[in-house]
């Protein structure tokens, strides 16, 4: 099973680059893991809040593949445990799913569009967060689900 992890915006800035990278390498011992990091459309800064999340969400829609099991970040969406992401994994992998793209919306969140092909939404808290810092929190909670998984000595009870 491969993680793709998609996330709207600009690379990563300096405080959370290597961070990402450190968990990532560290998520490859469980999985394949890969990156993308889609880039804002152009001419963003002149568009509606509705029109930039229609535009990104047909970029989406265009990378999607018909077996990927997305799972979309959203302010909405089902709050998991870090056990409850590690059984979500497992089952996952159970069912032989190729491929979870965890995707973390733009600015404006995730266009309606590509939320009705998710099959899972998840939010991380009810606190907002910079979308770089998702980024981060999302490899650490993967590698931490990994570790529940594998009985490693990482996540204290």
């Amino acid at each position: 099973m491969k993680l793709s992890l998609w996330s709207i915006g600009k690379n990563n800035e300096s405080y959370v680059k290597e961070g990402v990278e450190e968990f990532t390498k560290r998520l490859t011992k469980y999985f394949p893991v890969e990156w993308s990091i889609i880039p804002t459309p152009k001419n963003a800064g002149m568009m509606s809040e509705m029109d930039l999340k229609k535009k990104e969400g047909e970029m989406i829609l265009q990378w999607l593949k018909p077996d990927d099991y997305l799972i979309a970040l959203d302010e909405r969406g089902k709050t998991f445990t870090s056990e409850g992401l590690a059984n979500l994994l497992q089952q996952r992998a159970t069912e032989s799913t190729k491929n979870i793209v965890f995707l973390i919306g733009g600015a404006f969140g995730i266009d309606e569009s590509v939320l009705q092909k998710a099959k899972v939404k998840w939010s991380l808290s009810q606190l907002t967060f910079p979308h770089q810092l998702v980024r981060l929190i999302l490899a650490e909670q993967l590698y931490r689900a990994c570790t529940i998984l594998r009985n490693e000595k990482y996540h204290h009870k």
